[in-house]
């Protein structure tokens, strides 16, 4: 067995909410209207300024649902795929890259679990570079249309559950696996490792994280990041190193007291 390093998404690897990021493509592609563009705007306003509480995270699912409803799949690929670069590559943190290579040079599996569809997560981390990458799954009709109804929503006690499946599939050790997100709605994906990161916290997360003596991370807006010259990239890289280095011997210190 091997440890994993599992890494929520949105506010942790990106700086917004990766479903409500392609709004405007989405508008552009016709399959949305100008009211749904300024929701989601609202929407991704209140995400990044308070984050998203168990009600909103309900909330946003059943938009969704209703919203989604009667699109064509294969359209929704195509424009994810066109606006790839120009959406998503301005919001990725500089840090949460660095983390993911630092694993990955330290021979672990990494795996995204986020609650946005897979349509557009497993694109988005295929151009990240991880392992695996794990999304809400909407049910499709006989024509390619989205039916409206959610057959797997990654969210809540469902992450830990595909953790734990992925875990017996590819025989991850969760125990000495690492965990990485930003809300308190993600606490069973933080309880199912041993190595519970909280990254950009909100504040139940935050303290709870202190409470539990949790490491934390905040990272970088990532305009700063963007126009970061090489010399700069490598002391972000350096930087990251040595926060991985802190979080180890906090973690061991903790692991002596309680012993």
């Amino acid at each position: 067995m091997t440890a994993a390093a599992f890494f929520d998404l949105d506010k942790t690897i990106l700086a917004k909410s990766s479903s409500l990021a392609f709004a405007k493509p989405l508008f552009q592609g016709g399959l949305i209207g100008r009211s749904a563009v300024l929701k989601s705007a609202y929407a991704q306003f209140v995400y990044l300024t308070s984050g998203a509480d168990h009600d909103q995270m309900e909330q946003m699912r059943a938009y969704m649902q209703a919203l989604c409803a009667g699109w064509p799949v294969e359209q929704v690929r195509q424009i994810v795929a066109d606006t790839l670069d120009d959406v998503v590559d301005p919001i990725v943190y500089t840090e949460a890259m660095d983390l993911i290579a630092q694993h990955r040079a330290a021979g672990l599996d990494v795996i995204v679990i986020s609650s946005s569809g897979t349509e557009i997560v497993e694109p988005i981390c295929a151009r990240l570079g991880v392992d695996r990458a794990i999304g809400t799954q909407m049910a499709v009709d006989d024509e390619g249309r989205y039916t409206g109804e959610i057959l797997f929503y990654a969210y809540g006690e469902a992450k830990a559950e595909a953790m734990q499946a992925l875990s017996a599939e590819f025989g991850y050790d969760l125990a000495t696996s690492y965990a990485y997100t930003d809300s308190i709605t993600d606490l069973p994906m933080l309880e199912a490792v041993g190595h519970p990161v909280a990254v950009n916290a909100d504040d139940a997360l935050r303290a709870l994280a202190v409470e539990r003596e949790w490491p934390t991370l905040d990272f970088a807006r990532p305009e700063a990041m963007r126009a970061a010259t090489r010399g700069e990239r490598a002391k972000y890289a350096a930087g990251g190193a040595a926060a991985a280095v802190a979080l180890g011997a906090a973690w061991y210190a903790r692991r002596q007291r309680h012993r």
